[in-house]
């Protein structure tokens, strides 16, 4: 990435404001769009990303005054045409029309639920949606879950998308919302055997988020999907992948099963440092070597225990290897690079250890030092 580099000014900046401001100007005579931009930009260079979406979303309710049903006209008229129905992936939108879904919010999550649902159905074919309909399924819960049924089945993936993403436990950037974990899982049933990778990644995701809280819940569910024969094997097998990263990580012996890696497979591991003491911004180098007969299908990750201020070790996994040992040895090298510099995860000297995990399992370790 480019030093200097701001997401937040790539996403909304003058001239974004300028192209969402001519979306309304040209839906509405009404619209004053000289001041709304000016409004903007007023106090946007100060503003964080989500502190921006909520800004222009204040500009526009101050734009337009009235309720939701005074402005869903001309709301729907400044839309552009929806995102292209033929792809299947990686088509997230424009940011800029997040503002809109929170204008929604603003003007509708009290006073016109159902007008509200109606309008982010809409605009997200253009930007996903899912920080927007959370405030309505922490208010209306029946009501948005009820729409969301509907949803599943919808022409968009765009839609069908929102419907497991805006109800994840865990979403990022998103607010808390009060729903069980199981409640959206009958939306799920449909939603996992969907023809798009976009939908399913969401699917995936959400069940990843419950893992952190249920893991059996989350694999039940992918036992289930899989007895059910309605997605591809090919996809299906994808999706536990993704779903289940987190519990790999984390070494869960039914994870590892559901993957097709006996965490109780028979196989001799050895472990090999390059060295005894490592400064920081300096690099471990270690090789690993497996043995084992028969072909077994082997997951070989490792973990660095890091130590913190307070003295205590910081576990991180990395991952190494997917392969099949077949008859024989399977040798592995890398080289860990102990960056110095990193702004997320500082590093302290003293005593370090690596472990090697072979189907979640701790199959050899070794001791090092980390030096200033």
């Amino acid at each position: 990435m480019a030093s200097g580099y701001s997401l937040k000014d790539q996403l909304f900046n003058a001239e974004k404001v300028a192209y969402l401001s001519a979306l309304f100007g040209a839906a509405s005579g009404d619209f004053d769009g000289e001041a709304f931009e000016t409004r903007v930009m007023g106090r946007l260079p100060e503003l964080e990303l989500k502190a921006r979406i909520a800004w222009i979303a204040e500009c526009l309710d101050q734009a337009m005054p009235g309720s939701l049903e005074d402005v869903a006209g001309v709301v729907r008229d400044a839309l552009p045409p929806p995102l292209d129905p033929g792809l299947r992936d990686d088509d997230f939108g424009d940011f800029i029309f997040a503002p809109v879904g929170d204008l929604v919010v603003l003007k509708g999550l009290e006073a016109a639920p159902a007008l509200s649902l109606d309008l982010l159905e809409e605009i997200t074919q253009r930007f996903s949606m899912e920080w927007s309909i959370r405030p309505f399924l922490n208010r209306w819960p029946d009501l948005v879950l009820a729409r969301m049924a509907d949803w599943v089945g919808h022409e968009s993936y765009h839609v069908r998308r929102l419907v497991s993403e805006g109800t994840r436990p865990r979403l990022p950037w998103g607010e808390g919302i009060g729903l069980a974990l199981e409640q959206p899982l009958e939306l799920l049933d449909t939603l996992h055997a969907d023809e798009t990778r976009y939908v399913t990644r969401s699917v995936a995701n959400h069940l990843n988020d419950i893992t952190k809280k249920e893991p059996s819940l989350a694999l039940d569910r992918l036992e289930r999907w899989a007895g059910s024969g309605f997605q591809v094997e090919k996809e299906l097998d994808w999706m536990r992948g993704h779903a289940l990263r987190g519990l790999v990580k984390a070494g869960d012996p039914r994870a590892m099963e559901m993957l097709g890696f006996r965490p109780d497979a028979e196989v001799a591991c050895a472990l090999e440092l390059d060295r005894e003491s490592v400064p920081i911004g300096g690099a471990l180098e270690f090789v690993v070597e497996l043995q084992g007969e028969g072909e077994i299908p082997v997951l070989v990750d490792y973990v660095v225990h890091f130590q913190s201020a307070d003295g205590r070790a910081r576990r991180k996994v990395f991952k190494l290897k997917q392969a099949v040992l077949k008859d024989g040895v399977l040798r592995l090298s890398k080289r860990h690079v102990f960056k110095g510099d990193a702004t997320t995860f500082r590093l302290y000297p003293g005593a370090h250890r690596v472990e090697v995990l072979v189907n979640g399992r701790v199959r050899a370790e070794a001791a090092f030092e980390l030096t200033g």
